[in-house]
C-alpha cells in the first residue's frame, strides 16, 4: 500500500425515490467521505441494510448518487470506468451458464476489442492463477459453487483492473471453500498490485484480508470508525487468526457494530449476526 490516493470517495449522499405518494424517499448514504489507497486492501463492514452494497454500486459507477462525487485518480466517475472490475455476490447470476468457461472469461475482453490470441493467452494465465487449468471447455454448471466464483474472479482479474470491487463474493460458498478463496484473493492483490474494495458481513475475515476497515454506521450511513489492521503482511489462516492482535481487532470491529444496532446500555440482544 502507497500514500498516494487511488479512489476519494466525496461526501456522498443516496436517497432512493418515494415508492408512494407522499413518502419522503429513503435515505441510505449520508455524507460519505473516505480515501481508498493505491494498492490497498479496504474491506466496509457495517451493520444489515447499512448501504454497503450501495456505495459499492456507485464507486463502480453502476448507480448515480444523490449528491458527491466519487473520483478515481482525480477524476469523476460518471459512469462504468474501464479501470474498475466488480464481484458480486451471486456468481450464478454474474456467469452465463450457456457460455463455457473460457468464454465467460474472455467476454470483457472480447468487447474491449482485445484480439484472439491475447484472450487466449490471458484466459490460461488466470485460469492457472485460481487454481483452475483445465476446466476452460466446461459450463458454469458442471462446476461447485466455490469453482464458479473463482471463474468469476478470473474474469475479473484477466480484465487487468486498477481497482477490484467485491461484494460479499465469499457468502454463499462452505467455511473451506471461503477460506480457499480469501487466501486466493491475497495471492491475487499480491500478483497485481490492484486495489481492493470489499465488502463483507463477517468480521473475521474482515481482519485476515484488509490493510484497513471501514464501518458504517446504521442508515443513513455515514463513516462511523476506520480502523488500521496492523497484523504481518502475509497471512496464514492457522497462524495469523492465532495471533492475539487479531483477537483484538476482531473484538475492536465487532464492538462498534454490536453497539451501533445495540448500544451498550440497552440490555437488549443484538439483532444480527456476523
Amino acid at each position: 500500500m502507497t500514500n498516494n490516493v487511488r479512489l476519494r470517495i466525496d461526501d456522498i449522499h443516496k436517497t432512493y425515490p418515494p415508492r408512494k405518494r407522499r413518502d419522503p424517499g429513503t435515505e441510505v448514504l449520508k455524507g460519505i467521505s473516505l480515501d481508498v489507497y493505491d494498492q490497498e486492501f479496504l474491506t466496509i463492514v457495517g451493520p444489515s441494510g447499512a448501504g454497503k452494497t450501495t456505495l459499492l454500486r456507485i464507486l463502480a459507477g453502476l448507480l448515480e448518487p444523490t449528491s458527491g462525487h466519487i473520483l478515481l485518480d482525480g477524476k469523476e466517475i460518471d459512469g462504468p470506468p474501464r479501470e474498475i472490475a466488480l464481484v458480486f455476490q451471486d456468481y450464478s447470476r454474474s456467469l452465463y451458464p450457456w457460455m463455457s468457461v473460457e468464454k465467460n472469461i474472455g467476454l470483457p475482453l472480447k468487447a474491449h476489442g482485445v484480439d484472439s490470441a491475447e484472450i487466449a493467452g490471458r484466459v490460461e494465465s488466470c485460469l492457472k492463477s485460481v487454481g483452475l487449468e483445465g476446466v476452460g471447455e466446461k459450463y458454469p454448471w458442471q462446476l461447485s459453487g466455490g469453482m464458479q466464483q473463482r471463474v468469476a474472479i478470473a474474469r475479473a482479474i484477466a480484465y487487468r483492473p486498477e481497482v477490484m470491487v467485491l461484494d460479499e463474493p465469499f457468502a454463499s460458498v462452505d467455511a473451506q471453500t471461503r477460506n480457499d478463496l480469501e487466501d486466493l484473493l491475497l495471492q491475487v492483490k499480491e500478483e497485481m498490485n490492484s486495489t481492493f474494495v470489499f465488502v463483507t458481513h463477517d468480521v473475521d475475515e474482515s481482519v485476515y484480508l484488509s490493510d484497513r476497515v471501514a464501518i458504517l454506521s446504521k442508515t443513513p450511513s455515514r463513516i462511523e470508525r476506520v480502523i488500521d489492521i496492523n497484523l504481518p503482511k502475509e497471512r496464514n489462516q492457522l497462524e495469523t487468526r492465532a495471533l492475539p492482535q487479531f483477537s483484538e481487532l476482531r473484538a475492536e470491529i465487532f464492538g462498534t457494530i454490536r453497539n451501533l444496532v445495540v448500544p451498550t446500555n440497552s440490555g437488549q440482544a443484538p439483532e444480527y449476526t456476523i
